[in-house]
C-alpha cells in the first residue's frame, strides 16, 4: 500500500479541531513522517500510527508549525526503547536545535539519530530505499524551505503464471523471469521473457510542496504526479495577503495542479481564521475538479 495519512492540516496557530502540519506516508510496512508540528505525537496515538515503525522524518523548513513537535517525538521514541536508527532530513539549523535541546535536558538517545542536511546544492535525489526514491526541491517561502517527491517504482517484471506454465517453466525460475531473463527449454528453444511476463507497473508519485508562494517553478516537480499536496492558507479573496506572507490561495494551488497535469490535488495548511473548510474546496474544484481536502485522520491511497 502507498498512502498518506493527515495528522495536521492547519497553519501556524493550532485550534481545538485542527493541528499544525504533519503527515505520515506509508509504503507497505514502512512509515515516513513529513513535517512534525506541535501535537504530532498525540495525533500519532489518536490515529493508531505505530511511531516505532517510522524510519525517516522529513522537515521542510524551520517555522515552528512544521517542527515544534519533533523533539518530543524523538524523546518519546527513546523512552519507549527504540534501538533502530532514525534518519532525519531537514535544513542545517535543525541539527543545531536538536543537539541543544538534548544537551540541556542531559538526554542521551538509545538509538542512532542520523541527520541529512537539506541545502540548495542537495536538491535532487536524497534517498533510495528498495523501490522508493525521494527527491527534494526548493520552494519559495520566507525562509529556506523544501518540498519532497516520493516515487515508487517496482522494477521487476510481472509474471503471467498460466503463460509460464504453458511453456513448462519451473517455478524455481520465476525470480529470474521477474528480473527480465529469457528461459531456455531442455530442447534448446528460447522462451522470450515478454511472452510470459508483463512490464512493471508504472511509477506512482506523491509530491509534498510544503509552504510556498505561487511558483510555476514547482510544475516540473508536480508533473504527472498521482497526488500533489499544496498549501492553501487563504481563500482567493486574500491573494495579496498570501503573497505578502509567502503563502498560496485555493485558486493558485488548483492552477498549478492543472498546469502540471497532476491526477489529484490535496489541499491543506489552512489559516486559523477560517472555521469552515468547504469554501476551500468550492474555490478549487472549478479550476481543478480532482481536488480533496486534507482532513485530519483521513488516509488517502495514492
Amino acid at each position: 500500500m502507498f498512502a498518506v495519512t493527515i495528522l495536521g492540516n492547519n497553519s501556524a496557530i493550532p485550534t481545538p479541531e485542527r493541528h499544525p502540519t504533519a503527515q505520515v506516508l506509508t509504503y507497505n510496512d514502512q512509515l515516513m513522517l513529513i513535517d512534525c508540528g506541535e501535537g504530532t505525537q498525540t495525533q500519532l496515538a489518536r490515529y493508531k500510527v505505530r511511531r516505532g515503525k517510522i524510519r525517516y522524518i522529513f522537515i521542510s523548513h524551520l517555522h515552528g508549525d512544521h517542527y515544534f513537535g519533533l523533539i518530543g517525538l524523538i524523546n518519546s521514541m527513546s523512552l519507549l526503547g527504540r534501538t533502530e536508527p532514525l534518519t532525519l532530513f531537514g535544513p542545517p539549523g535543525l541539527w543545531e536545535i536538536i543537539e541543544l535541546q538534548l544537551l540541556h535536558a542531559a538526554t542521551t538517545l538509545r538509538f542512532e539519530l542520523q541527520f541529512i542536511p537539506l541545502t540548495p546544492e542537495s536538491a535532487g535525489v536524497i534517498l533510495r530505499d528498495k523501490d522508493m526514491e525521494v527527491s527534494c526541491f526548493p520552494t519559495r517561502h520566507r525562509i529556506p524551505c523544501y518540498g519532497f517527491s516520493f516515487s515508487i517504482q517496482r522494477r521487476k517484471r510481472r509474471i503471467i503464471p498460466e503463460q509460464a506454465r504453458a511453456y513448462e517453466i519451473p517455478s524455481a525460475f520465476f525470480t529470474r523471469l521477474s528480473e527480465g531473463d529469457d528461459y531456455e527449454r531442455k530442447d534448446g528453444t528460447i522462451v522470450r521473457n515478454d511472452w510470459v511476463t508483463l512490464p512493471p507497473l508504472r511509477a506512482r508519485k506523491y509530491v509534498y510542496c510544503a509552504d510556498s508562494i505561487y511558483d510555476e517553478d514547482l510544475i516540473p516537480h508536480m508533473q504527472d504526479a498521482d497526488m500533489v499536496y499544496h498549501e492553501t492558507t487563504y481563500l482567493h479573496d486574500l491573494v495579496q495577503r498570501a503573497a505578502d506572507r509567502f503563502h498560496s490561495t485555493t485558486v493558485q494551488a488548483a492552477t498549478l495542479a492543472c498546469k502540471a497535469a497532476a491526477r489529484r490535488l490535496l489541499i491543506g495548511h489552512f489559516s486559523s481564521k477560517y472555521t469552515e473548510l468547504q469554501p476551500f474546496l468550492d474555490e478549487c474544484i472549478p479550476v481543478f475538479p480532482q481536488t480533496e481536502l486534507a482532513l485530519e485522520g483521513t488516509t488517502y491511497i495514492i
